[in-house]
């Protein structure tokens, strides 16, 4: 029997655990300071779980995060001694919530991450001055209009899409299969999906990506949208959150 072949993408775009936990807080609309574990706890093991599925790099600090979720959401179900609730002497310390700790850390890090963006956008500012006459930069606008696309699309947008891809496939999938090997190389995959969309002339769905409904097919067909995007061959574009994402060929 061949060995399987793996192919890793590393994806430059995570900043860390925190940045994870923050995001899935945003996108549930949960209060920082009144986070549900269990649910938040569910929402990181998934992506973390989808993340190895996908064979992407996960680093050992998101799998600490996910054991120190864990540990938090295994001592908050721990029942108080009833002796402990009439005792006197008991130190008011362990009253305390397991969440404090980490829900500091997040307020901590969405400050420094809030200040990152406006000296991120104080840059670009400065960035636009200069001490020399001006210059034609009509060659670069359709540079710069790319990268500001790009800015709408995170990599936690299309993991998300994934998922609702993965669902999806496994709905319709026949109640008995015939399992058949069959390797599908990347670069022919990269090629077929940035000829498609340069003959559409435009931008075309994400999800229109995903003819076949094999799992292979699927993740194979994912790993080579990531890597055309990282390559700058195509960029994503999104009308608004959770809205439907489109590609768009270079």
């Amino acid at each position: 029997m061949q060995d399987v072949l793996h192919y890793n993408v590393k994806i430059d775009a995570f900043e860390g655990p925190l940045d994870l936990l923050l995001h899935l807080i945003n996108r549930l609309e949960i209060d920082i300071y009144d986070i549900p574990v269990a649910e938040i706890t569910e929402q990181y093991l998934l992506y973390i779980h989808t993340m190895q599925e996908l064979q992407l790099d996960v680093a050992s600090e998101y799998l600490v995060m996910a054991a120190t979720l864990l540990a938090i959401k295994s001592k908050m179900l721990l029942p108080k001694h009833e002796e402990e609730v009439f005792d006197e002497d008991y130190s008011g310390d362990q009253d305390e919530n397991p969440m404090d700790e980490l829900v500091e850390k997040l307020v901590e890090y969405r400050k420094y991450k809030e200040a990152a963006i406006e000296l991120k956008e104080l840059e670009q500012e400065r960035s636009l001055m200069f001490t020399k006459p001006p210059s034609d930069l009509s060659d670069y606008a359709k540079e710069i209009q790319t990268e500001k696309a790009d800015l709408n699309v995170t990599i936690y947008d299309m993991i998300g899409a994934f998922q609702k891809l993965m669902r999806r496939a496994k709905l319709q999938k026949p109640l008995s299969t015939k399992i058949a090997r069959q390797e599908i190389p990347i670069e022919k995959k990269m090629t077929e999906i940035l000829s498609g969309l340069k003959k559409v002339k435009g931008r075309s769905s994400f999800s229109d990506l995903f003819h076949e409904p094999r799992r292979e097919e699927i993740v194979v067909t994912f790993l080579a949208v990531l890597e055309l995007i990282k390559r700058k061959e195509i960029h994503i574009e999104q009308e608004g959150n959770f809205s439907e994402i489109f590609l768009r060929a270079i």
